[in-house]
């Protein structure tokens, strides 16, 4: 390994290693917060400061707000598909909780005979009060909130399930007065997490006051999984419209984010790390808008948590009776569940970027991997065989680019004794050094950079992967063999009874250890200059600190491509054909002649330009 490629792996490591700085989950929680204590912790904070700020609608005292409510007792009403168990209050007609069939809580992930609501997440934050409300100003400038009213039910209370392919319409009534009626209605079906929502208004032209009412969601989606803060990390906001996604987002403690958007939208989304609620008009009017709001909130033993609210200002119609609908997604992160309600949900889907570089990274994941990795899965259940797979066939496919790179490698190392030669006759003519090495070069048809490119050509295969199998919900609770029983955490194969300082370590990863070592392995094959040794130390090292704290799906994939990639440098280094410097036909229009007729008249000039001085 030369000097230029030396530095070229070097920044090459120094990429990676601060790309995956940035993107690394912080340690589990040292202690486990259990569900109710994170729910009481949320509880206690002060509810003045959660995001319940509107631009369009005016907040006026109380006693300027509408009075009409009820005192009847709230009235729930369950319903069962085969994708989720739902609660609907009366209390603002609205979603209270949703539970989603096959995804357990981290608390509940061995209690297979726990009921439904104690064994799968509720994705509804706000349990207390629902989702999806209501509000808009009066013709006299009061606001009108429908939280605390009480809507009757064209449907039995109780529990209801619904059969398979079959569907459901829940129509709730809010009479104001006797031609003043507002009604949601909530179409579901068993086998889809998609419900149909209309809003119908009765009479209500002339008691709207302006152009738009809003629809609320107030409090974002719940917190579900056992690492708040990695959670955290892939929580955000996000808005779908001219064929462009906006990210809302924020990073830092009680400090609030918020972005206000008008005109035609295809949907709004508020997501965690694998779950989402997605609400879609179903029509494209310019007159519509969304304001959405967002904060961070620190938990206890490092933990953190986020909360948005969206608004979605809706357009209305001056006639007596008008309506407008949305389609409701409130499920998993799952690119076919979402592509196949043809509402570009399938965007929700982050297949991550490379310092910003979607538009790379998605088409090689969306195309080619995930495609792949479902293929694989149709037919081998167990995922950890799935990663091992997939990383023998990448291995595979990269090969022509690996051995590539080695060739090139062993090609400078046996021209390594003629560059000593030209570095020490010229030694004091850097100018002439660097001239006479790119003939040496031509001559030989070697590419200096030749090792490198192939790898950087590796990068965007193995960044869409990274991201792929950090979050993708397939393998979320999968288990794999031995102690790795959860393949979206990372594998702890003990834990210390302290924390490292400096790297903030508590928690070994078994397959970290194993991704070192054979990286170690690696390095030790690749590096032979004496002076370059303490790069096949420092290398594993920090890459096994940065690794320690990811799932093991991801460990399990680098740490099997390391292995192939040993083996594939063993069997070139042991069976393939010795390199043979052998001068080659010059061509003209070659790159490396071109590179070196320029070093040769830039030299000239120079030259020239010192005598002239003289």
């Amino acid at each position: 390994m030369q000097k230029n490629e030396l530095i070229a792996f070097i920044l090459i490591g120094i990429i990676l290693v601060v790309w995956m700085y940035i993107n690394q989950p912080v340690p589990q929680p040292t202690k486990k917060i259990a569900k109710d204590t994170l729910n009481s912790f949320v509880a206690k904070q002060d509810s003045s400061s959660l995001p319940t700020y509107s631009q369009n609608i005016s907040t006026k005292k109380e006693d300027n707000i509408i009075e009409k409510k009820t005192n009847k007792p709230e009235r729930i009403l369950t319903i069962e598909t085969e994708k989720a168990y739902y609660e609907f209050t009366t209390k603002g007609a609205k979603i209270k909780k949703v539970f989603i069939k096959g995804h357990k809580n981290w608390y509940s992930l061995k209690d297979d005979k726990a009921p439904y609501y104690q064994k799968y997440v509720q994705l509804i934050k706000n349990t207390k009060e629902g989702e999806l409300g209501i509000e808009f100003l009066t013709n006299e400038g009061k606001l009108f909130s429908d939280e605390e009213y009480d809507y009757n039910l064209n449907f039995p209370f109780g529990y209801y399930k619904i059969n398979p392919k079959d569907s459901l319409s829940l129509i709730f009534e809010l009479k104001l007065s006797n031609d003043k009626i507002i009604r949601k209605i909530f179409t579901l079906k068993s086998d889809s997490y998609l419900l149909k929502t209309k809003f119908e208004f009765i009479g209500l032209k002339d008691f709207i006051n302006g152009l738009n009412y809003e629809l609320v969601w107030k409090n974002g989606i719940n917190n579900v999984e056992h690492n708040s803060y990695d959670e955290a990390t892939y929580s955000n906001a996000s808005v779908y419209a001219g064929d462009e996604q906006i990210i809302i987002d924020e990073t830092s403690f009680n400090k609030k984010v918020k972005k206000e958007m008008n005109g035609a939208i295809d949907w709004v989304a508020i997501r965690n790390k694998y779950f989402t609620i997605a609400l879609a008009p179903t029509e494209k009017n310019p007159n519509y808008g969304v304001f959405i709001e967002g904060k961070v909130y620190p938990l206890p033993d490092e933990g953190k948590y986020k909360i948005f609210s969206a608004r979605i200002k809706t357009p209305i119609q001056k006639f007596n009776k008008f309506d407008n609908q949305f389609d409701l997604y409130i499920g998993p992160i799952q690119y076919d569940e979402l592509k196949v309600h043809g509402k570009n949900f399938e965007k929700i889907v982050d297949f991550g970027s490379f310092f910003g570089l979607r538009i790379i990274i998605r088409p090689i994941s969306e195309y080619v991997l995930l495609p792949l990795f479902k293929f694989l899965n149709s037919f081998i259940s167990n995922f950890g065989l799935v990663i091992i797979i997939v990383s023998l066939i990448v291995k595979i496919a990269l090969h022509p680019l690996s051995a590539s790179s080695l060739k090139s490698m062993k090609k400078m190392s046996a021209l390594q004794p003629k560059i000593n030669e030209l570095r020490e006759k010229y030694k004091d003519d850097p100018q002439k050094m660097n001239q006479e090495m790119m003939k040496l070069y031509s001559t030989y048809g070697i590419n200096p950079m030749g090792g490198c490119l192939p790898l950087l050509l590796q990068m965007p295969i193995l960044i869409a992967l990274w991201s792929l199998f950090n979050m993708s919900i397939e393998i979320r609770q999968q288990p794999f063999i031995l102690w790795i029983t959860n393949l979206s955490e990372p594998d702890v194969i003990f834990s210390l009874p302290f924390k490292i300082p400096l790297i903030n370590i508590k928690d070994i990863s078994g397959l970290a250890l194993g991704l070192g070592i054979t990286m170690f392995i690696q390095q030790k094959m690749s590096v032979k200059d004496p002076s370059q040794q303490s790069l096949v130390y420092i290398m594993p090292i920090m890459f096994t600190i940065l690794f320690m704290n990811f799932p093991s799906g991801l460990n399990l994939y680098y740490f099997m491509f390391n292995i192939f990639s040993i083996a594939q440098q063993y069997y070139i280094t042991k069976f393939g054909k010795e390199v043979e410097l052998k001068p080659i036909e010059k061509k003209k229009s070659g790159f490396w002649q071109k590179l070196m007729e320029a070093a040769e008249k830039n030299a000239e000039l120079q030259r020239q330009a010192r005598k002239k001085k003289k």
